[in-house]
């Protein structure tokens, strides 16, 4: 059995705190830049049935963040999905989950570029509806400058986080509060938005219910950064948990402003303009102009997020010798990814000029699209390692059943549906974009195979192991100083 430690030894324990791993979660869901993005296409799909489309993807969703939660304390792992899935289902779904997992985040940080750059150059009151030339340079410069932060090292990340996603809530909360207060223009309250009647054949619960599963994707970056975060196992997932009820709180918050203040039909007309039309219809003037702020700093946050959850992937892949071994090298000072930082950013980068150069706003809708598919691809997969990983102590309690089992089997369930649905309603150049490069992952994959790495034959996980071998070792939960030598137990990784 091989371990395999990047040069300079492993990423620095106990840079994070669980408060840094709660902002990291909520900054990798991006509420303002969701808000702006998604819930005008929310709203097109199901029209005043948003917030019952939130609330019901919010349910299996959480089970999905108990399930990383429950496998983080048990290994706190940079790969993350890619390890669990590989230790306990089989090592094929592992390197392809974690394949989706970089393809995904990728092609997620190429298409916030444009609206970075549009939202800086609205802030200064320029007007860029005639060329997405200027406004895509400027989303690229914002995202060298994330590169170069996350380059420093997690810690430097966890600051500037907590002052941009600390400003962006801000402003949400206030804008909420704002808009809960106001009086109703074009519709009341109405507690059937929470329920089924006003699904029917215009507006079906599966359109809204792919739209929803990307909205709350991304709070799953604070399992990769599990080996940086105080506590180890104690601590690992508590984020992902914390960040999806957040999240879902503000998402639906904002709904139901929406159908309460402007309409979906205004929605509908100008689903450009709905920043503009929402924040002068809760604070006429500057009201739009400060959503727009806040989109801004989401979409750095966010790419911030999305970097990192990329890089600790690549990192565990080619620390674990699936990908080349160059991608698990770390900065002797920093103790960062930085090959992997640099490869993926230089992607990334390439991808966004074809799309500004190419065919612009159709392939970009349709790579968002395929990122659907990849998302629900590894979220079931890691759902279900949760289950099988645990299956002997399930039936020890009612809570370990329900925590442990029912709800995240049924989040994974709920994940393989949403798969299965986006296959029949996506486009050729969607699917294309989602399954055709996460077949693409086949190729290093089989590469490694018949070289003979020693991937394709992982120690399984093993609840009682972890408890027995931390107890011989004198610790209750995850010690730093192992994680960052390589540790002997070979919980950090033993692929």
């Amino acid at each position: 059995m091989s371990k395999h430690v990047g040069a300079g030894g492993g990423l620095r324990a106990d840079a994070l705190g669980r408060f840094d791993s709660v902002v990291m979660a909520v900054a990798g869901c991006g509420p303002a830049y969701t808000i702006a993005v998604t819930l005008p296409a929310l709203i097109a799909a199901v029209g005043v049935a948003g917030p019952a489309v939130l609330l019901y993807c919010a349910i299996p969703m959480a089970g999905i963040a108990l399930a990383f939660r429950h496998l983080g304390r048990l290994d706190p792992n940079a790969g993350a999905a890619y390890a669990w899935v590989g230790r306990s289902l089989h090592p094929f779904l592992g390197f392809l989950s974690g394949w989706a997992v970089v393809v995904s985040t990728t092609v997620f940080m190429a298409s916030s570029a444009l609206p970075a750059g549009s939202a800086t150059l609205a802030l200064l009151g320029l007007d860029t509806s005639g060329s997405t030339l200027l406004p895509t340079a400027i989303g690229a410069l914002w995202f060298l400058l994330v590169a170069g932060v996350v380059m420093f090292g997690a810690r430097i990340s966890a600051h500037a986080q907590t002052l941009i996603t600390g400003a962006q809530l801000v402003l949400l909360v206030v804008f909420a509060v704002a808009a809960m207060a106001k009086d109703g223009n074009a519709a009341d309250f109405s507690l059937s938005w929470f329920g089924f009647s006003h699904f029917g054949s215009e507006h079906t619960f599966v359109g809204g219910a792919l739209i929803a599963v990307f909205a709350y994707w991304g709070w799953d970056v604070t399992s990769n950064l599990g080996e940086e975060t105080r506590g180890g196992r104690r601590g690992s997932g508590f984020g992902g948990v914390i960040g999806v009820l957040m999240v879902f709180a503000l998402f639906t918050v904002f709904t139901i402003s929406v159908n309460i203040l402007i309409g979906t039909d205004a929605v509908r007309r100008a689903p450009g303009d709905f920043l503009t039309v929402l924040g002068d219809a809760i604070w006429p003037g500057w009201g739009g102009r400060l959503l727009v702020l806040a989109v801004l700093l989401s979409t750095v946050a966010t790419l911030n997020t999305s970097l990192i959850q990329a890089t600790r992937t690549l990192f565990a892949m080619g620390r674990d010798r699936t990908l080349p071994p160059a991608f698990g090298r770390l900065h002797p000072r920093r103790q960062t990814p930085w090959t992997a930082t640099a490869v993926v950013a230089a992607v990334a980068l390439v991808f966004t000029a074809a799309v500004t150069l190419g065919s612009g706003a159709g392939l970009l809708a349709d790579a968002l699209s395929g990122i659907g598919l990849q998302i629900a691809f590894y979220y079931s997969l890691t759902a279900f390692s949760a289950v099988v990983v645990h299956r002997k102590t399930l039936f020890t309690s009612a809570g370990s059943f329900l925590l442990v089992g029912a709800w995240p089997l049924c989040g994974g369930l709920f994940m393989l549906w949403i798969l299965a649905q986006s296959v029949t309603e996506l486009n050729a150049a969607a699917l294309t974009i989602g399954l055709g490069t996460l077949a693409l992952g086949t190729v290093p994959m089989l590469v490694s195979w018949f070289r003979g790495r020693s991937y394709f034959q992982p120690s399984p996980l093993d609840p009682q192991r972890a408890q027995d071998l931390d107890a011989s070792y004198g610790v209750t939960g995850h010690d730093p100083t192992r994680a960052a030598a390589g540790r002997p137990d070979e919980l950090l990784t033993d692929f």
